[in-house]
């Protein structure tokens, strides 16, 4: 683990994001992976404490998609970092974008089912908040483009 990687994983919100990501990844791998080896999660965010007192037990591809999510919220060049599915430079492979996409799709609203009520409303009404600020940045980018401004 390098310098940057903690210090970004000290900031409370990449913090939360990726507890969020890691709960939501636990739903998951337990719905869809039951039959597979699962061990207790070893990654960096791990090691600095960030999933608290519960540790995960996940099969090996999720721990590996969650390692990737991980490091993509720490590295992420935006400050401050913006929710991922309105950003306008997407950083995560494409194959990873998917994964996370039907993961996310999946865990989200059983969240509150699986004891994650208060983590699962956050992201959701911090997703809706972001995608009202990107419908009101792209109405404003198409009425400056309208009327001939750069903007």
């Amino acid at each position: 683990m390098n310098e940057r990687f903690a210090e970004r994983m000290s900031d409370p919100e990449v913090q939360s994001d990726t507890k969020t990501l890691g709960d939501f990844t636990r739903i998951y791998c337990n719905a869809h992976h039951r039959d597979r080896v699962r061990q207790p999660l070893e990654s960096d965010a791990a090691t600095l404490g960030v999933y608290g007192r519960r540790q995960l037990v996940l099969c090996a591809e999720c721990a590996g998609h969650l390692r990737y999510g991980e490091k993509r919220l720490a590295y992420c060049p935006k400050d401050p970092k913006p929710f991922c599915s309105y950003c306008d430079s997407h950083c995560y492979s494409a194959e990873e974008a998917a994964w996370q996409r039907q993961m996310m799709r999946y865990s989200g609203p059983r969240s509150a089912l699986h004891g994650y009520a208060i983590a699962g409303i956050r992201h959701a009404l911090v997703g809706r908040a972001a995608r009202k600020e990107h419908e009101a940045r792209m109405r404003a980018d198409s009425a400056s483009s309208e009327n001939g401004t750069d903007g």
